[in-house]
């Protein structure tokens, strides 16, 4: 999603980033999107369906147990949360140039402000001059972002926009729609501070052109985000980030949907603000 490991992440086809494309050509005429659809063999299926029952036994056998193996706080007998169980704190309602902004100053704030930050970095929006500059101004330290600024306008080159199909100005062709959106999975911290953090976040992302005459339609991929955070002027401030493949799960069967669908969804559906 955004430079290279040595700015700001790097991999191939970073969303908001400079990693290597690749350009697919339609090997038939038509939509490249509607019908398209991955192969599974039988046995993959089968094993499919046996984890599943796997689980549900599990899980049956789990809530028969007594109360007795529940993780609890001692007297009060209160299940605490799992670590990857949502803490239940609210979002922010606070917006700095779009961006949510006012995290809480621990481990919780630290999270949110990171995926949320790594939603900015891998929006359209790095793809345009002014919106990148104040996408990098709002979400980086000053020191970083003074750094990372030449450098990204180098990244974001008219040839680099051009391998994507987007114009010198970050533009779509007519009638075509550019993705570039991150979907956060989930978020740990590897260390905490009272001034510093590092938080790594889980994503899938999508990215391609949505349009009849795409050669590079909208696809999805794995990655973890990882951010090194600084509180700076009472809120979190990324003071360096990069990625790495994965996790990724098998793909599934569904069935590729058509360019108008597609583009229409990217239209309706908007963001959201993320919480731990």
């Amino acid at each position: 999603m955004s430079l290279g490991d040595g700015a700001s992440g790097g991999g191939d086809r970073e969303y908001g980033g400079v990693g290597q494309t690749r350009t697919r050509l339609p090997d038939r005429g038509g939509d490249v999107y509607g019908g398209a659809r991955r192969s599974r063999s039988s046995s993959r299926g089968l094993v499919t369906v046996v984890g599943v029952v796997v689980l549900l036994i599990a899980a049956i056998a789990l809530a028969n147990r007594g109360g007795g193996d529940s993780p609890s706080d001692g007297a009060h007998g209160k299940r605490t949360a799992a670590p990857t169980a949502a803490s239940g704190t609210h979002p922010v309602q606070s917006k700095t140039n779009d961006i949510p902004s006012g995290f809480a100053h621990d481990e919780q704030g630290a999270q949110s402000a990171a995926a949320n930050y790594a939603v900015a970095l891998g929006s359209d929006g790095m793809f345009k001059t002014e919106s990148r500059h104040t996408i990098v101004d709002t979400i980086y330290t000053p020191a970083a972002a003074d750094k990372l600024q030449g450098p990204m306008d180098q990244a974001y080159s008219t040839s680099f926009l051009s391998k994507l199909g987007l114009d010198a100005n970050g533009d779509a062709p007519e009638g075509s729609v550019f993705v570039s959106r991150t979907i956060p999975v989930g978020g740990k911290v590897t260390r905490y501070s009272t001034d510093a953090a590092e938080v790594s976040i889980w994503y899938m992302g999508l990215i391609g052109m949505s349009g009849q005459k795409s050669t590079d339609p909208v696809s999805s991929t794995w990655k973890t985000w990882n951010f090194e955070l600084q509180w700076s002027n009472g809120d979190w401030k990324v003071v360096t980030d990069s990625q790495t493949n994965g996790p990724a799960a098998v793909p599934g069967d569904d069935t590729a949907s058509t360019s108008d669908e597609i583009s229409k969804a990217i239209k309706e559906y908007g963001g959201f603000t993320y919480a731990r």
